[in-house]
């Protein structure tokens, strides 16, 4: 018996994407994740601009991981115009960057993971029971926001980064307001692992490594080498194990290390350095039940909560750290030159690279998001994991399918923007 399903709009994820399943005899003959979002060729619209816009533009990708890309952009033009920012720029970096992940996180646990488990169609629909949960995510999701304001000056897009450093600081007392908000929500992150630890996961085993940038002394946010269980290389390197491909069907490219789909994200980094995690979120991870390494994409949700706690620690730290002192952008000296920028945001490990001329102008761009590097190991996955979920009627094997997609909390509007274009 033949069967085909197609998913023409996968619903509670970022962006638009679409799958095509083919069933013949109890096997998947076809199986095809495509984003379907619309092209705006980025790394096209980059070429010619000045070295100090790239930060602006290329913030626009995204609403959710605006902080993401505005931080990674810098760092690439950074290292290709041989610019060293301060200890202090970089820790204010840190704590925008961990702003947009308890953000993030927290909208992707409650109102588009969650509904899912608890057999509601939508987070709107599960309000009225759930609503105390709910509330807490919004006062999570309301300090992410806060924080981002703070030091980038407004929630979306920030304002106050640029290559050098900041052009308007936060003030002591801003610092003071984040560290009362962040005491704020802790127990509301802790009730967030001990909701998402009580509920059933499947049983299930992706065949990709998982990748994420490695610190020797932190768990990784702005910096370190690209590491697996496997393989390990610096990030100027990316592109000798690196590359992306494209197909006719997705308007996202797809991207493989040496030929094979691999993993980033929250359960990655736990694979990885877990070891750095804060006293509260390695409690956290004893308490989840998750073994490491795992490579069950459904404890990705899991990850995710022990993430916030530990995230909420590091802020924490860093405005401990933070004593604020004014600071002059440092002076860019227009050279030629080819830089990389590599963090870790919400959903994996993002890339930038640009190449600079003389003029300060960029000749070429590449940039490579989390859900491009996940989207053939999210495919591969739907394909190994059909076959356990064949007793399933199509409504049961549809929802089985979205949860598996939607515990790598995908954002394909990030993915689907950086094909390339010829404007001549």
């Amino acid at each position: 018996m033949s069967k085909e399903i197609t998913l023409n709009h996968i619903t509670k994820i970022e962006g638009h994407a679409k799958l095509v399943l083919g069933i013949d005899k109890g096997k998947v003959r076809r199986c095809e994740l495509s984003s379907i979002e619309g092209s705006r060729y980025f790394e096209g619209m980059l070429k010619g601009r000045r070295y100090d816009e790239a930060h602006e533009m290329t913030s626009r990708i995204c609403g959710i991981c605006s902080c993401a890309h505005v931080v990674t952009s810098l760092m690439a033009i950074e290292n290709a115009m041989g610019v060293v920012v301060s200890e202090q720029t970089e820790k204010l970096r840190v704590l925008l960057t961990l702003g947009e992940r308890i953000r993030s996180h927290a909208t992707h646990l409650y109102f588009l993971a969650l509904p899912d488990y608890l057999g509601y169609e939508s987070a709107l629909a599960m309000a009225s029971k759930y609503k105390k949960e709910l509330k807490q995510a919004l006062h999570m999701m309301k300090v992410g926001n806060r924080i981002i304001t703070l030091v980038g000056g407004r929630d979306l897009h920030p304002v106050s980064a640029t290559v050098g450093g900041w052009l308007s600081l936060p003030s002591q007392e801003d610092v003071r307001e984040i560290n009362h908000l962040l005491h704020g929500i802790k127990k509301d992150a802790l009730a967030t692992c001990k909701l998402f630890f009580s509920l059933k996961y499947p049983q299930f085993e992706s065949s990709g490594e998982s990748f994420s940038l490695v610190d020797e002394s932190e768990y990784a946010v702005l910096k370190g080498r690209f590491v697996s269980e496997e393989s390990s290389f610096e990030i100027h390197e990316y592109r000798k194990f690196i590359k992306e491909y494209h197909e006719a069907r997705s308007t996202a490219n797809f991207v493989v290390k040496e030929g094979k789909h691999y993993m980033v994200g929250a359960l990655s980094r736990l694979n990885n350095s877990s070891v750095f995690l804060s006293r509260d979120a390695q409690r956290m991870l004893k308490k989840s039940g998750i073994k490491l390494p795992s490579r069950n994409p459904f404890e990705n949700n899991l990850a995710q909560a022990i993430e916030m706690v530990h995230c909420i620690d590091h802020a924490l730290k860093m405005c401990e750290e933070l004593d604020l002192h004014d600071e002059k952008v440092v002076d860019v000296v227009l050279r030629e030159g080819t830089g990389v920028g590599a963090i870790e945001v919400p959903r994996g490990t993002l890339w930038h690279e640009y190449q600079v001329d003389g003029g300060g102008c960029i000749v070429n761009a590449n940039i490579i998001t989390p859900t491009a590097q996940n989207l053939l190991n999210i495919q591969e996955d739907i394909r190994e994991f059909v076959p356990r979920i064949m007793h399933l009627n199509k409504e049961g094997m549809v929802l089985e399918i979205e949860r598996l997609i939607r515990s790598y909390d995908p954002c394909f509007s990030c993915s689907a923007h950086f094909l390339e274009v010829n404007w001549c």
